[in-house]
């Protein structure tokens, strides 16, 4: 397969792109129950008077004028394991199962278990389809609140995670972790039947694929199989010679859109490549792997 060789050398940076959305996707499902899941722990103990280990059930609002009025106390319900509080016994008997590892509610259709019946519920909507939180704007809908709270900021235009290297922002954290692993170069999936490891699941789902033979995607033009739809598409570009992805600053086109990503870096100057050992940013990892040589003195 034919790469722009300037810029192909970083990663096969349009499959990354791609299984980046499988993994984020995955990823962010779990980081939005979580989130849910934590606004409903933060209902329960918000009234909670930690100091008496006692919650108020009545508010301080005009206590001048309810001075002779006898303030009612709920006890408070801590975990002993954790030291987490929370305003009614069933509520704790829920969370203690985090602890224990007790999932009681089991999905019919997949056999997933949870700890709580409203993650099971939220699961159901995988099998059933339903989608009922709607984004106002754009129309795209979701199963989980959480979702739809996260695609909000492709209209709001927020990013709030901030990668501490680069200063690169993003708008979902799974996609700042899967960002960090430039800098670190850590490849946390493993092939357990050759060794090779990779950034991202998606990656190595695809990989699988040469140790299973499995090839579905026959090329028209030369009879090649590809492993995927993508390479496939990626394939018949040698053919037919289109570069469907051209810079708007300076008109220069290339067949993978991952290649467009890293030719904009010499338009926006950005360096994501530091040396640990003196700071240094370069544009692209080959000249960092080349300017450490001037540390180390060994040829790379």
């Amino acid at each position: 397969m034919v790469f722009i060789k300037e810029e192909s050398e970083d990663i096969k940076i349009e499959e990354t792109f791609r299984v980046k959305q499988e993994e984020t996707e995955e990823q962010t499902d779990l980081m939005a129950m979580k989130e849910e899941s934590q606004e409903l722990n933060e209902i329960e103990v918000k009234d909670c008077d930690f100091m008496t280990g006692e919650k108020s059930t009545q508010t301080k609002k005009k206590s001048s004028q309810k001075r002779t009025q006898k303030t009612i106390y709920d006890s408070c319900f801590t975990c002993q394991q954790c030291g987490q509080s929370f305003a009614h016994k069933q509520n704790l008997k829920v969370h203690m199962r985090i602890h224990t590892g007790e999932n009681p509610y089991i999905c019919q259709e997949c056999g997933q278990s949870f700890t709580q019946k409203q993650n099971l519920k939220v699961h159901m909507r995988i099998h059933t389809g339903e989608k009922p939180f709607t984004c106002q704007q754009c129309g795209h809908s979701f199963a989980r609140k959480g979702n739809l709270n996260i695609h909000m900021r492709v209209h709001t235009g927020e990013k709030p995670f901030t990668c501490k290297q680069c200063e690169q922002s993003f708008a979902r954290k799974a996609n700042l972790i899967i960002h960090v692993r430039i800098h670190t170069e850590e490849k946390p999936y493993t092939c357990k039947q050759c060794g090779k490891s990779f950034s991202h699941k998606g990656n190595l789902n695809q990989h699988m694929k040469i140790h299973s033979k499995e090839k579905l995607f026959v090329c028209h033009h030369c009879g090649r199989s590809c492993i995927s739809g993508n390479h496939l598409k990626n394939h018949v570009m040698t053919h037919t010679g289109e570069k469907p992805f051209a810079c708007y600053q300076c008109g220069k086109s290339f067949n993978h859109k991952g290649n467009l990503y890293v030719h904009m870096r010499n338009h926006t100057g950005e360096k994501p490549y530091t040396c640990t050992l003196c700071e240094k940013s370069f544009t692209y990892r080959r000249d960092l792997k080349r300017h450490l040589q001037t540390h180390s003195g060994m040829q790379l």
